[in-house]
């Protein structure tokens, strides 16, 4: 029997707003507003879109002992990235692995000082929860914390909207997170988001929601956007969408994703390990990983979308890998894909084919990401 789709605190205003709605992760998300898709991703990149991602998971991490170190060192036996090294008030992005080296999910932690904050997928939070409960629950309180909400405002309109609700936004840099009031409600807000786009990501009480989410608004240069302009903003921006682009079956050096792994967690580091999968990743950190994940750009106008057979000849006779995610850039100025072709084929500039409705259309590898970012570091 299927379950009814579960709504966010913000499920009025979408409706008020005209929002297109659809199931995504068990909720009823916006896919768009009246203006549509293109109109939001460009607006976006121009000025500043307002997104609901309240449907991710956010989790709380408190080590028993009172002392966040505890629970930054208990945190990275499911991470390989550093988190004892994660300063109070900064946030990293990190990998949750399994014992083959795959990834059961990505994620960020922030060190809001005397706990971790972890903000995880919608469609994963609740394995993800109960992953690090039963890992950490000797040493630390585990909670999900269901009753917040979280509201990301993104692109080069983003700071001064912030800004006019609390000065101190400006101030911050990207992957800082501060505990600010933005119209009178208390927000953890983090400088940080999904598009490539300078922006917040901006936490608060269920209830507080729509009076964040209108304050935001009424701010020049700010406009609604929904889950269709959110994948095209971040497929431009070379991010991984879990479930497509990394999955259990795909590695953190498969994923091009080695970065998230810093040196003290890697072979001869301090902290060298200790994760699970953590052989084969550094295996791999040494000796390269057979496939690679890439951007790819099609030569005519046709987008490739995910799932679609990658190959190298013309002919389609010789297997050259799978796109997990693809479509029209309107930033890019056509169709952007990504995905994994073996590392010899990985190359900028190599060309392939791609299988489409019975064509086989030309392609070409090309760095990541398409669109350049706009941090503010």
């Amino acid at each position: 029997m299927n379950q009814p789709l579960l709504r966010t605190p913000l499920y009025d205003l979408h409706l008020e707003l005209g929002a297109r709605m659809v199931p995504f992760a068990g909720y009823d998300m916006p896919v768009q507003y009246p203006a549509g898709v293109m109109a939001e991703h460009l607006h976006t990149r121009a000025s500043a879109g307002l997104f609901d991602v309240s449907h991710m998971g956010q989790v709380r991490v408190r080590a028993r002992s009172g002392q966040v170190a505890d629970a930054a060192r208990a945190l990275e036996a499911l991470v390989p990235a550093d988190i004892v090294a994660l300063k109070p008030g900064r946030q990293r992005y990190a990998l949750f692995t399994t014992e083959d080296g795959g990834i059961s999910d990505d994620l960020m932690v922030a060190n809001m000082g005397d706990w971790l904050l972890l903000v995880v997928n919608a469609a994963c939070k609740d394995a993800d929860f109960a992953h690090v409960n039963a890992a950490l629950a000797d040493s630390c309180t585990v909670e999900m914390l269901s009753d917040r909400a979280l509201i990301a405002v993104q692109g080069p309109a983003a700071e001064a909207a912030v800004a006019s609700l609390n000065p101190k936004a400006a101030a911050m840099r990207f992957m800082d997170v501060a505990g600010l009031d933005l119209a009178g409600v208390p927000c953890i807000v983090s400088r940080s988001g999904y598009t490539g786009e300078d922006g917040y990501e901006i936490g608060m009480d269920n209830a507080a929601a729509s009076t964040v989410a209108r304050a935001l608004l009424a701010q020049p240069g700010v406009a609604p956007a929904g889950l269709g302009a959110r994948d095209s903003l971040r497929l431009e921006a070379g991010l991984c969408l879990y479930g497509s682009d990394i999955d259990l079956t795909t590695t953190p050096v498969e994923g091009a994703l080695e970065w998230s792994i810093q040196k003290s967690r890697k072979p001869g580091g301090a902290r060298a390990g200790g994760y699970p999968g953590a052989r084969i990743v550094a295996d791999q950190l040494a000796d390269g990983a057979t496939r690679r994940r890439v951007g790819l750009r099609a030569e005519g106008r046709a987008p490739v979308r995910g799932g679609a057979e990658l190959f190298a000849d013309e002919a389609g006779q010789i297997p050259a890998g799978r796109v997990t995610s693809g479509a029209f850039g309107p930033s890019a100025g056509g169709p952007v894909a990504m995905g994994y072709v073996p590392t010899h084929l990985a190359t900028p500039g190599t060309r392939l084919f791609a299988g489409v409705r019975g064509r086989f259309l030309p392609v070409q590898v090309a760095a990541l990401p398409f669109v350049a970012p706009t941090f503010r570091r």
